[in-house]
């Protein structure tokens, strides 16, 4: 009680310099407000704080995006380039899955595939035999390693990829960023193909990861 009325003392205090704001200007009628009308006023002041206060109350955060450099590898076996659209998806144990349904799209470069070296800036056409591509993507950030990636190649014609692999590019990225999943195989057409490294068995000969092909992803 000893705290209520002590409350509505500073608040009778605030309230009177603005009095004419929430009172009658009529000065005669401000002696008619009794000790439950002052409480009734005061609460009604405490509820207009209150909401004003829930209205300033700061959204919460959008999720950070961060930068993905792509690295794809196209073995120079006869026939193993495409000319098609090729769709990724990647992502980390907490269910980040980041979708690039064109992959073609972002292309950046052409680099060595034996040399740290950039052989053309210039995007160009991507999925060359015995060429490696890299491609930047810009997504939500995952939040720990990535540890599957999965590819679709949309069209009529064969590719036959090598590796794949996922960059972070900000800072920290290089613990985020991915192992190289190895494909080596003309990929099927219209389905998800690729690796989950997330969902592995310990065998007495090593890791095993678990390769699959999903049909019933979008």
């Amino acid at each position: 009680m000893y705290i209520f009325h002590v409350l509505m003392s500073l608040i009778r205090v605030s309230v009177t310099s603005r009095y004419k704001i929430f009172c009658l200007k009529d000065k005669a009628k401000m002696g008619l407000l009794t000790d439950n009308g002052w409480q009734y006023l005061c609460c009604c002041v405490l509820l207009l704080v209150i909401v004003a206060g829930g209205e300033s109350i700061v959204a919460p955060e959008l999720k950070k995006n961060c930068t993905y450099l792509i690295t794809v590898e196209t073995t120079c076996t006869w026939g193993a380039e495409t000319s098609t659209n090729v769709s990724l998806r990647f992502g980390d144990t907490n269910s980040n899955d980041i979708l690039v349904r064109h992959l073609n799209s972002k292309h950046l470069r052409k680099v060595d595939p034996l040399e740290p070296e950039i052989l053309d800036d210039m995007p160009r056409k991507p999925f060359q035999a015995c060429m490696v591509d890299q491609f930047e993507v810009k997504a939500a950030c995952v939040e720990s390693p990535i540890c599957y990636l999965y590819l679709k190649l949309i069209g009529n014609d064969d590719w036959r990829p090598g590796f794949a692999q996922v960059r972070v590019l900000e800072a920290e990225g290089s613990r985020l960023s991915s192992d190289y999943f190895y494909f080596r195989r003309y990929l099927p057409r219209h389905v998800w193909h690729g690796s989950d490294a997330c969902d592995s068995e310990v065998t007495p000969f090593g890791i095993k990861k678990k390769r699959k092909v999903y049909r019933n992803i979008p």
